[in-house]
């Protein structure tokens, strides 16, 4: 069975910073192209980040550019999703998903296969 699995949510004051992992030990995720989203309660899941094979390419929402980075870790076979200057609005839970099929970096739910469980950011004082 496809396992994704986040990690390094938690609680952070405003301003802090996170490192979310998204690990897996079923396939290589260089070869796969890998998205972050959030779901805060009572709201949508949200698109936040996404990298395509080989780290061609990455995308951000509007809501997280300039403070969020995506970037993939080859040795460790993971992909991290650094988190700097957080708001209490990043509140949410935080998934990774893997899309198989294109080349193109998605920020479409609906064009990945798999997800992970999901991980706790919780942004206060």
């Amino acid at each position: 069975q496809l396992q994704l699995v986040e990690s390094g949510g938690g609680l952070v004051q405003p301003g802090g910073s996170l490192r979310l992992s998204c690990e897996t030990a079923i396939f290589t995720m260089k070869y796969a192209n890998i998205g972050w989203f959030r779901q805060a309660p009572g709201k949508e899941r949200e698109a936040i980040s996404c990298i395509t094979r080989n780290a061609g390419s990455t995308d951000y929402a509007d809501s997280v550019k300039d403070r969020f980075t995506i970037a993939g870790d080859n040795a460790k076979n993971a992909v991290y999703l650094q988190m700097n200057s957080l708001k209490p609005e990043d509140t949410a839970v935080y998934y990774c998903a893997v899309r198989w099929d294109g080349a193109a970096c998605s920020m479409s739910a609906s064009d990945y296969n798999a997800w992970g469980r999901g991980t706790q950011v919780t942004v206060s004082t």
